[in-house]
């Protein structure tokens, strides 16, 4: 009997036992039913009160009932398209997401307040252009799958970045952009774009190609704002990615385990609030959960604590059967050099192999201080390595070769064979920016180094790359949405 199994066994890192998830989770539910959250929006209080929790002010507890009930409503499985461009629906599906435990997929993060100039070094505050360099950079990269802005922008009204973030991206881009919003009016323009470029309602709601980010706060609190957009996306058929986490030793205990509670409760609760509000919504569950540098006071982005943490919460969405984000690519350093790269391929080995949905905040420097565009290009080799590491060896007749090896016989030679040139291609990876030549041809070629073939190929998607358009007309209108923005914001401060 023929032994074929056509589908990799994919090497996974897994933090905790079963027993262990099982007591990190019953954790959790007690400490919600027994501490609660501080939720301050009135209609999620109203909706947790209707479902049985027990509301005093703003002080919720919730008993395990409700979580249990989001966990069952919330969908298996959704899907985060390419955006519409005018290209064949076979070329935009080629971007597609299918969110759901266990398909990997990684992109950029939010939120810099600084960026390296990609033309002069500098380290500058964020500003217009930004995110849609970020965009375009993002859809040159085999191995960035969705696009966040990598700054916020300093150029325009506060209160509108988050809108013309979203206008730059989805202008750039032919990914799912997962955009942020400060408020409801946030979510409302950010939805009037996705319709410019969708063109109605229903075709929006059928192929989603975006998603909104929203937070929760450590610990155990639930802002008004931030569940006021994402109730706005759930009644609207947006997607919503709900991401937040404790950091050890300041917004959580100092132990791991306490850790993950606290991010849990958090995501959990986010959860539930929207499930009560639209059951069935889709909703993604994130956390970046972390230690505490206590002799710098600042979060140890780039240290191993962030990693087995999310590690450790992917474990237990596993179990409850929800997609997870975490956290990959970033790194302390301030600049990309060899610390930014330790970091980095640590963070984007061990979430690959976690099996979390969505990685993000590719890109990051400085604890998130930063957003660099030579971190993408970095990030997006040391994905390509980890995926083939993470694809695992597929264990076949036609892979375990042994009439080829018995024709071939001892002391013989494999490199002249047609199997070889007819697999090589995807049994052996090949690197974009690693070298690999002899000295003599490194030379010869420049003597280039890896930072040097970084810049090197930044600049030549900078001057070639071309994303495709927007649909007819959507451009023009997508400068209405901001211009109605604009003179919205600028009523209100004159009332």
């Amino acid at each position: 009997m023929s032994v074929t199994y056509r589908f990799h066994e994919a090497p996974q890192f897994r933090v905790l036992s079963e027993r262990q998830i099982k007591m990190v989770y019953q954790a959790t539910l007690e400490c919600l039913q027994r501490t609660g959250v501080n939720v301050h929006n009135a209609t999620a209080r109203a909706l947790l009160a209707d479902a049985g929790a027990h509301v005093d002010g703003i002080r919720v507890w919730i008993p395990p009932h409700i979580i249990q009930d989001a966990i069952a409503s919330n969908p298996r499985s959704f899907t985060l398209w390419g955006r519409p461009s005018g290209q064949t629906r076979a070329q935009e599906s080629r971007h597609r997401l299918q969110i759901v435990p266990d398909r990997t997929y990684f992109g950029a993060g939010p939120t810099c307040t600084y960026f390296i100039d990609p033309h002069t070094g500098e380290r500058r505050r964020s500003r217009r252009g930004d995110p849609a360099l970020a965009a375009l950079v993002c859809d040159a990269l085999d191995h960035m799958d969705y696009v966040m802005g990598l700054g916020l922008i300093h150029d325009v009204p506060p209160q509108l970045s988050p809108v013309y973030e979203f206008a730059e991206m989805v202008a750039n881009t032919a990914k799912p952009v997962l955009p942020w919003a400060y408020s409801v009016d946030n979510v409302s323009d950010i939805y009037d774009i996705g319709l410019a470029v969708a063109g109605s309602e229903e075709a929006l709601r059928a192929r989603p190609f975006f998603a909104l980010f929203a937070t929760f706060q450590s610990p155990l609190v639930q802002t008004d704002e931030d569940v006021a957009n994402a109730f706005w996306a759930a009644e609207h058929g947006i997607p919503v990615v709900f991401v937040g986490g404790g950091t050890a030793g300041t917004t959580a205990p100092v132990t791991g385990a306490a850790a993950l509670v606290i991010s849990l409760a958090g995501a959990l609760t986010s959860l539930a609030i929207v499930q009560l509000k639209v059951r069935g919504a889709a909703v993604c569950i994130g956390g970046i959960p972390q230690a505490m540098d206590m002799r710098t006071g600042r979060p140890s982005y780039g240290a191993p604590e962030m990693s087995l943490y999310s590690a450790a919460v992917a474990d237990v969405t596993r179990y409850l059967d929800l997609p997870f984000m975490g956290t990959a690519g970033a790194s302390a350093s301030k600049v990309l050099d060899l610390q930014a790269a330790i970091e980095s391929t640590f963070q984007v080995v061990i979430s690959g192999l976690s099996g979390a949905t969505l990685i993000h905040d590719v890109g990051f420097l400085d604890c998130a201080e930063i957003g660099s565009l030579e971190s993408l290009i970095m990030n997006d080799e040391i994905i390509s390595m980890a995926r083939w590491l993470m694809r695992g060896i597929e264990i076949s007749d036609d892979t375990l070769a042994l009439d080829l090896i018995d024709r071939v016989g001892p002391a013989g030679e494999f490199a002249s064979r047609k199997e070889t040139a007819r697999l090589c291609r995807t049994e052996v990876w090949n690197p974009h920016l690693m070298d690999r030549q002899t000295w003599a041809s490194w030379e010869a070629q420049g003597s280039l180094t890896m930072k040097e073939r970084i810049k090197g190929r930044l600049e030549r998607i900078l001057s070639s790359h071309k994303p495709p358009d927007l649909p007819d007309d959507a451009a023009e209108k997508i400068e209405a949405v901001l211009q109605a923005a604009e003179a919205r914001l600028a009523s209100a401060k004159g009332t």
